[in-house]
């Protein structure tokens, strides 16, 4: 399972699913809902949850897509899927802070795992927005 905005796909994206698919054999993608974007980045994406959504849905190795959950820190995402393994990007810092606090409330193990860079100073929505 992956976390992410995934505003504009690029090659850092894919990527990511490419490694994070090494860990495993079957990919979800959970894309966070516009609003979440808003919420914790201070601006809604440039692309909006439809079209994030269906340019995920195509992406080679990428088996699932789902919405992020309505709630913040709720995890009934991850407690609906139960992932052997969660992949978070390079830069997912904070994520990792509160979903390894979440552990706990799991009745399984889910080993999270941070996926390396790739060209970060190339490849990074932040930077292609702009």
């Amino acid at each position: 399972m992956v976390f992410g905005v995934f505003d504009g796909m690029h090659e850092g994206h894919r990527a990511f699913f490419r490694e994070a698919k090494m860990q495993g054999d079957y990919l979800i993608a959970v894309v966070s809902p516009d609003e979440h974007v808003e919420r914790l980045k201070g601006h809604l994406p440039g692309v909006n949850l439809a079209k994030r959504f269906a340019a995920l849905e195509r992406e080679d190795g990428v088996n699932e897509v789902v919405i992020g959950d309505e709630e913040l820190g709720s995890w009934a995402v991850v407690k609906k899927y139960r992932p052997e393994i969660i992949a978070l990007g390079y830069d997912q810092t904070m994520l990792k802070v509160h979903l390894e606090s979440a552990l706990p409330q799991f009745d399984w193990h889910p080993i999270v795992k941070i996926m390396n860079s790739f060209e970060p100073n190339r490849y990074k929505s932040s930077l292609l927005s702009n």
